[in-house]
């Protein structure tokens, strides 16, 4: 075996089929979409063949040499090195060779170790077209390769390829030297014409057909808005009964473990509203993020969102924002940090920085739970399950509808930018591979278990000790004492551990906290319970249900469709006996969090990639107040 890996980088345009590839070739699972800009970071994995060892990099995709946006920086800094790669492997879309020889030409001159990957002849052979692979190795000169990836066909020949062309002295081609962009262009075109054999009678693509009428300016939108009304709709009306089971099981554990360490209250309640409440609390939702990607994956997949993003460029145009923004912007849909490093894919850095600034407008799937807690506690109760989903899908409209004008004015007032041209491939369409769905499911869950789910644990524990502190026997007597002089009916709706339990939520150190801050969020609707909520859940905003849980006595295991929380809200009153919450609270809640930047996380992966706290601070303050004028609109007009 070899001492030293070879380097390989798998280039060419975008979405001709790199990741997929690279994910065939090493086993790897990243993340893969029927669109351009899904990649937009270098990624690496080690794989042997034949006793040689391959470091792969998949990078993300060029059109040319000219690279005009981070992520084709990204890649073509990966190219040129140093250190430079052994051996590049170029993915050329068979379907769309002439376009993608461009590119091939360019880097075909620097006289690298080459290897041409052919993808996309399985469709070519569909439309009734052939072509000639020798024709095309010997016009080239370099080795040509078809593969199919999802498949595996051809794999083992690439590697065999990649090997025996790493161990050649020279990397010698067909390519002219210094061709201009025109002769570029007219030897591309020449190559097809020798490699490309035209069907007999070329028939209308049905890609085209489907074409005329979702990117049609009225159906288009009017069907798109169908479309992710349904998605929305779906994740509301699906997840339910799995996590019924979840909880169930977490109630079952807790119960055990409570049984076990009665003899210990502060230990049991650690353990029971602490941690296991904590895990239950995160894992809980993950049937709706599971649902969500793999709805979003199966859309990727179909080539549907990029012509959504072609769409898009019509509706958010006049505003200065340009439809390439709409793949990180429905990236943060998902979660923000992902959004906010695919506004690399932006040419304009103010452009670029506009697109990040206003991507955590998107609701995530963090805001999700907060969502369904409050439309089924509240909304879906008293206007039935058809304004329920609406209201869902309103929720995540929001973000939407407020990025436009937040847009204009940081163009127009802030960033003086200029709207670009809108230029993006649009992909034919296709059935979503069902391994591509099941990546983007396991990678996004396992990013939510791993990193949201370890931040809403520590905080529930952290939670969990500030309510649960000071507290002493003497207090307990009293409110003991208070429970016995209540009336009947009070008695037999509320127990006395529940009592208890609020009583001591009240006087703890967070509910202390929560009445000296209730005065700032009074005019919203929101008393000291629904402030401390929100505070609790600004580091991140994953852990809201569970701290309202805590606060409403019902334990740090409530999540978003617990009945005995939806029941407690529903109870809940001010001093003076209104209810606390009516419709215009619920949605006034769910507004600031659909508006307000309660992620810290977000906030470092855009000092990331601002290069400073400048544009973060600004992100966190301008988001903040939104959300409060948001709510307080809303119970305005309410």
């Amino acid at each position: 075996m070899s001492a030293e890996p070879i380097h390989v980088a798998f280039v060419g345009n975008p979405n001709a089929g790199k990741t997929s590839l690279f994910n065939a070739l090493t086993g790897s699972n990243q993340r893969v979409g029927n669109y351009p800009g899904v990649t937009v970071e270098k990624v690496s994995a080690r794989i042997e063949h034949s006793g040689v060892r391959l470091e792969c990099h998949d990078v993300p995709g060029l059109y040319s040499s000219n690279a005009v946006s981070e992520d084709e920086l990204v890649a073509w800094n990966a190219i040129q090195g140093p250190p430079a790669p052994d051996v590049l492997v170029y993915v050329l879309d068979i379907t769309n060779l002439e376009r993608h020889l461009f590119f091939f030409t360019q880097l075909a001159e620097t006289r690298p170790r080459l290897v041409v990957a052919l993808t996309m002849t399985d469709a070519l052979a569909k439309t009734g077209a052939k072509y000639n692979r020798d024709t095309l190795a010997q016009l080239l000169g370099v080795p040509v390769v078809p593969v199919i990836a999802h498949k595996g066909a051809g794999v083992k020949e690439l590697l065999d390829a990649i090997v025996e062309v790493s161990q050649a002295e020279t990397g010698d081609n067909g390519v002219p030297l210094n061709l201009s962009t025109a002769q570029r262009y007219e030897y591309s075109g020449e190559v097809r014409k020798e490699v490309i054999v035209p069907a007999p009678k070329p028939a209308t693509s049905t890609t085209k057909k489907i074409d005329r009428i979702l990117t049609h300016r009225v159906f288009g939108l009017i069907i798109f808005v169908g479309i992710m009304y349904l998605l929305f709709q779906s994740i509301y009306t699906l997840a339910g009964p799995v996590q019924g089971w979840i909880e169930d099981f977490f109630g079952w554990l807790g119960g055990k473990v409570g049984g076990w360490t009665e003899g210990n209250p502060m230990l049991q309640s650690l353990l029971v509203d602490g941690l296991i409440a904590g895990i239950g609390g995160a894992l809980v939702f993950l049937p709706q993020i599971v649902i969500l990607f793999a709805l979003i994956a199966a859309l990727e997949g179909s080539g549907y969102l990029a012509r959504a993003a072609f769409l898009m460029d019509k509706l958010l145009g006049w505003c200065g924002l340009s439809g390439r923004a709409f793949v990180p912007l429905l990236s943060s849909f998902a979660c923000a940090i992902p959004g906010v490093m695919a506004a690399r894919v932006m040419p304009d850095p103010k452009s670029r920085l506009a697109t990040i600034l206003v991507a955590p407008l998107m609701s995530c799937s963090a805001r999700l739970p907060v969502y369904i807690l409050l439309i089924g506690a509240i909304i879906q109760p008293q206007f039935g399950s058809g304004w329920a989903g609406f209201t869902l899908f309103a929720m995540h409209l929001l973000g939407l509808l407020v990025a436009i004008p937040v847009v204009l004015v940081l163009n127009r007032g802030v960033l003086k930018g200029k709207r670009l041209p809108f230029v993006l491939e649009l992909p034919r369409y296709q059935w979503p591979k069902l391994r591509d769905v099941w990546i983007s499911m396991y990678s996004r869950a396992k990013v939510f278990v791993t990193t949201a789910g370890t931040v809403i644990v520590a905080m529930s524990i952290l939670i969990w000790a500030t309510t649960y502190f000071p507290r002493s026997e003497g207090r307990q007597a009293e409110w003991r004492a208070e429970y016995a002089q209540q009336a009947p009916a009070f008695r037999e709706a509320v127990s006395e551990e529940n009592f208890l339990a609020e009583r001591t939520a009240e006087n703890s150190y967070l509910g202390q906290f929560g009445r000296a801050i209730e005065p700032a969020f009074r005019p919203l609707g929101f008393d000291w319970r629904l402030s401390t909520a929100i505070v609790a859940a600004f580091p991140a905003r994953e852990v809201v249900v569970s701290s309202m849980g805590i606060i409403f006595s019902q334990g740090a295991e409530q999540d978003e469709e617990s009945a005995d929380l939806r029941r407690t809200m529903q109870e809940a009153r001010w001093p003076d006996g209104r209810k606390l919450f009516t419709p215009t609270t619920a949605v006034g809640f769910m507004v600031f969090f659909a508006l307000c930047c309660q992620c810290m996380s977000t906030l470092a992966a855009v000092k990331r990639e601002t290069n400073g706290w400048k544009w973060p601070a600004f992100m966190f303050f301008y988001m903040t107040a939104l959300a409060y004028l948001g709510a307080w609109i809303v119970q305005l007009v309410g």
